[in-house]
């Protein structure tokens, strides 16, 4: 998701994508937050003549990408996947892909997948094993189709209910995507962006790889707790936003606020058409608000660029058809806006991938504010914000709370953070070192760019389709004894040599 920060193109930047577009690797391109991951998403969508397929793990992360969930795409079971030569065949014996949907995944030259940190390694081998099938090529990983994964491993991780991992732990080390046998059987090349845009004060950074890398002391601890400040209300103008762990304490604080408001409430009903799924609304189906209640933009004001995905606001007035938003002194006039469901088609007079849109989702692109979870706060930047984040329950959460906010002086902290709160998983930092290239970039990109120009000529002068033509025609002829002049005989056997 885009927000206000402005992210510049750099050698790093330029290099993976040159990886991508110039050669056949398959890449892993991850980054602290703040970094510019999901602007090289955008960037490469515009730029790329590769047939790109983009998807992620949820419905409403693949709405932000651009692109389809995983299950969808790949009609995923929801339940484990466990990689034995019996569950593969039992998985290919369900899949009902009709010919189109076999026809795009065969002509899908990149394949995408945004938030990879959430993606299960038993999701990553089903798609494995789905593509070998569909594409007719067992022997390579994903059955050709080159792979760039996006996300950073240190943020949310992946869900795996205790009755299923109970399962999949006889077959995998971590529920992480880089255990699968498909990855370990073809390491992705780790690129990782490495200018932090997000946030400028040197001290600040350092706190928050200290808080990533679980190596705090009892400075840092001090450091951070200078910002606990228990009971702490703002005034409305501050604008500040509370991050939390859980679903139900953000809701209750924004339902509170909003009670608190002695305006009337309006309701504004969504307009949702043909096929978008309840699961993947991008906003609130039946938006409750009031005026002075505190707001969140949910999109990027591509036009004027007035606002941003995440932005605050306070609501000024309200009508059927029009929403009133001041921000930054800003008072802005706010329409509906729409988001589409689609699916990716192959236009077979050219051979390229589109996408069609199934629905469409139109609301003002606003939500209640005061309040949010940290799991939702992800790609997103705030310049002051709350946190509760004591009863963290995943690795990644405390970091993912504190690296929203562009300073340290912005954050107020409602609870302490205990240090149990804090903690890297293990796996991620074993998988990230393995990952990670030891020679040169730049070397290893001139060496793939090279074989990766091969291979397109030899696709370019390669026969194979007539030879196989060929081969039938020839087995059809001898086997039902059928006569052929003997010019043409002779031709296509020499042909077929």
């Amino acid at each position: 998701m885009e927000t206000n920060i402005a992210i510049e193109r750099n050698e790093v930047f330029d290099l993976a994508f040159g990886f991508v577009t110039e050669t056949s690797e398959n890449i892993f391109l991850t980054g602290k937050a703040g970094t510019g991951k999901t602007t090289f998403l955008k960037y490469l969508k515009e730029h790329c003549a590769k047939n790109i397929v983009v998807a992620a793990p949820t419905g409403v992360a693949a709405i932000n990408a651009g692109g389809v969930t995983l299950h969808s795409l790949f009609q995923l079971p929801f339940f484990p996947f466990l990689p034995t030569k019996n569950n593969k065949e039992e998985l290919l014996g369900k899949m009902k892909f009709n010919k189109q949907r076999q026809q795009l995944l065969r002509k899908m030259e990149l394949l995408v997948i945004d938030e990879i940190s959430m993606v299960r390694a038993d999701v990553m081998d089903a798609i494995d094993t789905i593509l070998r099938s569909v594409r007719r090529n067992h022997s390579m990983p994903f059955g050709g189709v080159q792979l760039l994964c996006i996300g950073d491993l240190y943020q949310l991780p992946p869900v795996a209910q205790n009755h299923e991992w109970i399962i999949l732990q006889e077959y995998y080390a971590s529920p992480f995507f880089f255990e699968s046998m498909v990855i370990r059987e073809q390491m992705p090349l780790l690129i990782e962006l490495n200018k932090i845009y997000r946030q400028k004060e040197d001290s600040f950074v350092r706190l928050l790889n200290k808080v990533r890398n679980n190596d705090m002391d009892a400075d840092d601890y001090e450091d951070l707790h200078m910002r606990y400040q228990p009971g702490f209300r703002p005034s409305w103008e501050e604008k500040f936003i509370t991050l939390t762990s859980h679903n139900n304490q953000a809701d209750t604080i924004n339902n509170r606020e909003l009670q608190q408001l002695l305006k009337s409430p309006f309701t504004y009903n969504a307009d949702v058409s043909q096929d978008f799924p309840a699961h993947m609304y991008p906003a609130e189906a039946a938006l409750v608000l009031k005026v002075g209640a505190q707001v969140m933009f949910l999109k990027n004001d591509t036009v004027f660029k007035r606002y941003f995905n995440g932005k605050i606001g306070i609501v000024k007035s309200l009508e059927d058809d029009n929403i009133v938003v001041e921000a930054d002194g800003l008072d802005i006039n706010v329409g509906k806006e729409t988001w589409e469901n689609t699916r990716y088609t192959l236009n077979r007079a050219d051979g390229k991938l589109e996408q069609e849109t199934l629905g469409t989702f139109t609301q003002f692109p606003l939500r209640l504010a005061w309040a949010i979870t940290i799991h939702k706060s992800q790609g997103l930047t705030f310049e002051k914000v709350m946190i509760d984040a004591g009863s963290a329950f995943s690795s990644g959460q405390v970091y993912v709370a504190l690296s929203r906010c562009t300073s340290l002086a912005g954050i107020v902290l409602l609870s302490k953070i205990p240090s149990a709160a804090i903690y890297s998983n293990e796996h991620v930092i074993k998988g990230q070192q393995a990952l990670t290239h030891r020679g040169s970039l730049a070397e290893r990109f001139a060496g793939a760019r090279q074989l990766f120009t091969q291979q397109l000529l030899e696709d370019i002068f390669s026969f194979k389709e007539i030879h196989i033509a060929i081969s039938h025609l020839l087995f059809v002829l001898k086997d039902q004894g059928e006569k052929f002049n003997d010019a043409g005989m002779n031709w296509a056997l020499a042909f077929d040599q």
